[in-house]
Order: structure tokens, then C-alpha cells, then sequence
């Protein structure tokens, strides 16, 4: 099942950098696996803010929440899920 995700991160702004940027490597180590997995499919950057949108095939909404919640920077984004079906007018065989 395809879901589209936006995430916005949001830092707290007297976080040690240190501790931000610890949490950012683990953030894209995680993300860069899922990716090469097959899990989070699509990834793009919203020009000019710290979010992104994101395709994720997962087989339910229980499996997505349970992989948003691996992310290292989850307890500080707010996410909108949206699912996704193919449309009738597409030309493509399958969603990749």
C-alpha cells in the first residue's frame, strides 16, 4: 500500500548541536536503508523548509506508523499521511 507522507521537522531551538546533528546521521543511516529496501520509495526536500514528501509502501497504516516511529527525528516532526491507489487515468502498469 502507497502512502504519501509529509514530515516537518522541528528542533528545538536550545538543542545542543551536537545532539542535532547525532540525531540527523542517524536519521538519514535509517532513511537511506529503508530507501534501499524498498520501503520509502520517494524522497523530496520542500524547498526553503526543513520537511519533506515522501512515498512509502508499506502493507498497512500499522506498518507505517510502525516504521515512522524507527526515525530518529519522529518525536520531533509533524507528519500528514495521505493514502494512495492507482488512478484510472494513469498509463503506467504499476505505481514505481
Amino acid at each position: 500500500m502507497l502512502f504519501h507522507v509529509e514530515m516537518t521537522v522541528n528542533l528545538p531551538h536550545d538543542m545542543a548541536p551536537a545532539q542535532a546533528d547525532q540525531l540527523k546521521a542517524r536519521e538519514k543511516e535509517i532513511a537511506q536503508g529503508l530507501q534501499r529496501d524498498g520501503v520509502w520509495r520517494h524522497l523530496w526536500r520542500i524547498a526553503g523548509r526543513y520537511a519533506n514528501v515522501s512515498i512509502f509502501d508499506v502493507t498497512d497504516n500499522a506498518a507505517l506508523h510502525d516504521t515512522l516511529m524507527t526515525l530518529p527525528l519522529f518525536p520531533y516532526m509533524d507528519i500528514v499521511v495521505r493514502p494512495l491507489c492507482r488512478h484510472g487515468s494513469s498509463i503506467r502498469e504499476d505505481d514505481r
